[in-house]
C-alpha cells in the first residue's frame, strides 16, 4: 500500500513538472532553454521534475488564480447605466 502511494506521489510530481514547464514562458525559464527542461523532465521523470522546480522554474512568480470577479447586475452597474 505504501509503495502505491509513493508511486502516485512520484507520478503527480512528474506530471506537475511537465505541465508547469510547458506553461512557463520561454523568457522566464532559468539556466537552460525551455525545450531542454522539458526533455530533462520527461526523460529523468521524478528527479527531472524536482530539478525543474528548484533550478529551472522562475523564482517568485506566482500564477494568477482563475477566480472570477464580482458580478454586478446591469441595474447596479454605473458604467452600464451611463450607456443608456
Amino acid at each position: 500500500m505504501l509503495y502505491e502511494l509513493l508511486g502516485l506521489a512520484e507520478l503527480a510530481v512528474w506530471l506537475y513538472g511537465i505541465f508547469d514547464c510547458a506553461r512557463t514562458d520561454q523568457d522566464s525559464v532559468r539556466r537552460l532553454p525551455k525545450w531542454a527542461w522539458l526533455l530533462i523532465v520527461i526523460i529523468f521523470q521524478f528527479p527531472g521534475a524536482i530539478a525543474w522546480v528548484f533550478i529551472g522554474r522562475p523564482k517568485g512568480v506566482s500564477r494568477p488564480r482563475m477566480r472570477p470577479g464580482r458580478i454586478i447586475p446591469p441595474d447596479d452597474n454605473p458604467e452600464f447605466l451611463k450607456q443608456i
